[in-house]
């Protein structure tokens, strides 16, 4: 379960890495004698103390900050991270500029990063090509006659690109999405995971719900759709783009939702070659496993079982001249960034524009540095990890994070509703937990990926086949446990469950998450409470399930796991009373997993802090007391103000809730009551037996 996950990176002006690394905004200057926010590492001046804490936390902690930022015209949300995410790509655009100075060797890292880059901000070779790079894949699909032909097509087009253990990776444009990660049952081999995709609208309920918004969304959907293929030179637009919707809607009918999409039991189902053609008629499955990479393989992961089969029996039923339309939007969809400015733009006005409500695109350079990033993220790391985060960083972090742990163990041994069975897994489960903190130990090697300059489509579609052939090589291999999911660039954190591990990248180690010379209450509600986050995803509603080798195995007696649904239950119906707008809410059992690790996580940190007082009263700085200090730090982290389409699109698809919710999280913690000297009357006010209390 990722904390949160990829950004837009940054980048600049066009041709010239040497002029682009110029215009890099200054990045923030480090104190040197104190903390880089306030006087102790929060941003007191950002605090609207007119709004009790008791009515609204969030508000109280953070309110001028909401009234007096604007979020930047090329985006559609401003948060805690979206702002350090500007460091880190004003950090990585530095590093991809010095590669580009460099005159590094031909197959070296430093000459794939600089060409791919250089590629993409080429814009006047990409005008001139126009749409040519894109037509061999636009000729394959022409030449599709037979429903083999478009079993191979559709299976050529898979990649490793979903993820449903993590929370923003469940979704893919491509009929299908390919996980390849440890078997659930035994996580010393892997397995292939096969997941449902195929929609052009970020979730099922685009298509499905009947309201006023939605329909006007798929309206401008099936003209966004006309107006792309007519850019790629297709006649008849508006008719191909009625049938594409039509087949989506169908396809959208057959996706499961997001709450069973993470629903692991329900997922776990494998079916054997000879089954698919059994239980999913209407695909081919021999050829597209074949143009897939899989044939062979004894046995595939089925996530959405029921979905999987509606898809292929789409597969079979509709006609292949719309399923052809419907691949070539895809197609030219997909490929619109690396194609002349017509596309990029037609792509944002609806992507961006309409369904986020992001008013300008980001400039050509930062949109470079993200793509760059994508294909070449591991490279880069390995050189953001050498220049911004020194070992005393990663000592410092670590010895955090063994805190955390223990504190947390403590709350496993004082739980009253715990037998001492579970206790003793439970506890074992925690010891087992690996921690990855900066960067891997091991770099990937991309010495197969060729990236040539001037082909920034092509650079493009080899990173990803790439990535797609990376993942089918693990099959048949040994698991390698140490692997990481993220990049040291990403200001994010994960909780893996199928290694019982969590990573802290570097670039999430820096304020006003985490900074040395803050007070120690502030790190400890800041950073402490994503350590405690991460380490309490493995023991969420999902991360329960697994054991402490990382396998699908049940280690709770019947009476605990109902204790603990019995609790979930209350943080739902908790979360569902929360509406940013009259007419829309959130789910309280979509959010559930990660409003258990916002809890878990806050409750366990101001343990540890406690246990570094160690009985000592905290000093009072500038007025406030060190319990004070460590829930403001909490607040801090969820600082964010979106566009309404941003947060309306969020509130269908994030399995995180919006952030003044999570900030209000404290609510359920007797310490923040003591803290604040809330009273009842207050809107955030819980009676003590109303209190949820899980970990």
């Amino acid at each position: 379960m990722s904390f949160w996950r990829r950004s837009v990176l940054a980048a600049c002006a066009p041709l010239l890495l040497v002029a682009c690394a110029t215009s890099f905004p200054a990045e923030p200057p480090i104190a040197a004698k104190g903390p880089q926010y306030g006087t102790f590492g929060f941003d007191v001046a950002g605090m609207d103390p007119k709004i009790s804490a008791g009515d609204d936390f969030f508000d109280h902690a953070n309110g001028r900050w909401v009234e007096t930022v604007e979020i930047p015209p090329d985006r559609s949300s401003v948060n805690t991270f979206t702002q350090l995410r500007e460091i880190a790509s004003q950090r990585t655009a530095a590093i991809i500029a010095d590669a580009g100075r460099s005159n590094a060797p031909a197959g070296s890292n430093a000459q794939r990063i600089g060409d791919y880059y250089a590629s993409f901000m080429d814009e006047a070779a990409i005008e001139a090509a126009a749409a040519a790079p894109l037509r061999p894949e636009l000729d394959r699909i022409a030449a599709i006659h037979s429903r083999a032909d478009l079993a191979r097509e559709l299976g050529a087009t898979l990649r490793a690109d979903v993820d449903p253990l993590n929370s923003t990776d469940l979704y893919t444009d491509r009929l299908f999405g390919l996980w390849v990660a440890e078997d659930l049952h035994d996580t010393t081999r892997y397995l292939p995971y096969l997941m449902q995709g195929g929609l052009g609208l970020p979730d099922r309920e685009y298509f499905l719900s009947d309201t006023q918004r939605f329909r006007e969304l798929r309206t401008a959907y099936q003209a966004h759709v006309a107006a792309m293929l007519t850019l790629a030179g297709y006649d008849l637009g508006d008719q191909r783009a009625g049938r594409i919707l039509a087949l989506e809607l169908a396809i959208a009918r057959a996706h499961w939702s997001g709450v069973d999409t993470t629903d692991v039991a329900k997922a776990d189902v494998r079916w054997t070659p000879a089954q698919f053609a059994a239980k999913a008629p209407g695909l081919d499955w021999s050829a597209y496993f074949a143009a897939a990479g899989l044939a062979g393989q004894p046995t595939v992961g089925v996530w959405q079982s029921t979905a999987i089969s509606g898809i292929a029996r789409l597969v079979g039923s509709e006609p292949i001249d719309t399923w052809k339309d419907y691949l070539a939007y895809h197609a030219v969809s997909r490929a619109a960034a690396f194609l002349p400015k017509a596309f990029a733009d037609a792509d944002f006005a609806f992507y961006g524009r309409l369904l986020n409500g992001t008013p300008e695109q980001p400039a050509r350079w930062k949109r470079a540095v993200d793509h760059t990033n994508t294909a070449l993220g591991d490279a880069i790391g390995r050189l953001y990890a050498e220049r911004y985060f020194p070992p005393a960083a990663k000592a410092e972090a670590q010895a955090m994070v063994e805190n955390i742990r223990a504190a947390f163990d403590r709350r496993i041994v004082a739980l009253d509703w715990m037998s001492p069975d579970t206790r003793a897994k439970a506890r074992e489960k925690l010891a087992k937990m690996r921690v990855g903190i900066g960067y891997p130990d091991t770099w990937r090697d991309y010495s197969g990926l060729e990236i040539v300059r001037g082909d920034a489509y092509g650079n493009q579609v080899r990173a990803e086949l790439f990535e797609h052939h990376r993942n089918l090589a693990k099959l048949g291999r040994p698991v390698d446990r140490s692997e990481w999911f993220m990049w040291p660039q990403e200001v994010n954190a994960l909780n893996a469950p199928l290694q019982n591990s969590v990573i802290f990248p570097a670039a999430i180690l820096q304020p006003p998450f985490f900074d040395p010379l803050a007070d120690p209450a502030v790190n400890y509600g800041a950073i402490g409470g994503i350590i405690g986050h991460e380490i309490s995803h493995g023991f969420d509603d999902t991360g329960a399930l697994f054991d402490a080798e990382g396998r699908l195995h049940n280690w709770w007696t019947p009476q605990d796991m109902a204790h603990f649904a019995e609790r979930g239950r209350a943080l739902v119906a908790q979360y569902d009373g929360y509406r940013p707008f009259p007419d829309a809410g959130v789910s309280g059992e979509l959010t559930l997993g990660e409003n258990i690790a916002d809890l878990g996580g806050v409750s366990v940190a101001y343990d540890a802090y406690q246990i570094l007082l160690k009985g000592r009263p905290a000093p009072v700085l500038d007025g406030f007391t060190g319990d004070q200090r460590f829930f403001l730090g909490w607040a801090q982290n969820y600082r964010s103000k979106h566009r309404e389409a941003s947060l309306r699109r969020a509130l269908v698809t994030d399995v995180h809730a919006p952030g003044e919710y999570r900030a209000d999280t404290v609510r359920n913690l007797d310490a923040w009551y003591a803290a604040f000297s809330v009273k009842p009357g207050e809107k955030l006010h819980l009676a003590p037996d109303q209190r949820v209390r899980i970990w």
